[in-house]
């Protein structure tokens, strides 16, 4: 079965960049560190759970984009991820959890700069 290109699906940048942000946010209240081996595997988790395709290459820079805006500017927009609110952040499934207002926050946030992806 072939997997729909990224930008086959209406806001899918925008949807996959602020899971690979919050993730790595989640990941980063967890573990205090920024994991880049997480967020290799949470865009891979993400692409595959919606047969979604995507160019390696644009694959490395939405990483390095989720990254940069976690680390740098979730702070700065207001949204501070704490270890108490990693939970409410996502689904039993793992998905984002789209009533949380950090989530609805961060994916505006994310849709500003998937613009310029």
């Amino acid at each position: 079965m072939n997997n729909r290109d990224i930008n086959q699906i209406p806001d899918g940048r925008a949807d996959l960049l602020c899971f690979l942000v919050a993730t790595a946010a989640a990941s980063y209240a967890l573990t205090q560190e920024w994991r880049v081996d997480h967020v290799v595997a949470n865009g891979r988790a993400w692409l595959a759970r919606h047969l979604v395709s995507m160019d390696w290459l644009e694959r490395v820079e939405i990483g390095q984009l989720a990254l940069k805006i976690a680390e740098r500017e979730l702070l700065t927009a207001g949204i501070a991820v704490r270890l108490s609110s990693v939970q409410a952040l996502f689904t039993d499934e793992m998905g984002l959890n789209y009533s949380s207002t950090m989530i609805q926050r961060m994916l505006n946030l994310c849709r500003e700069h998937a613009e310029s992806l």
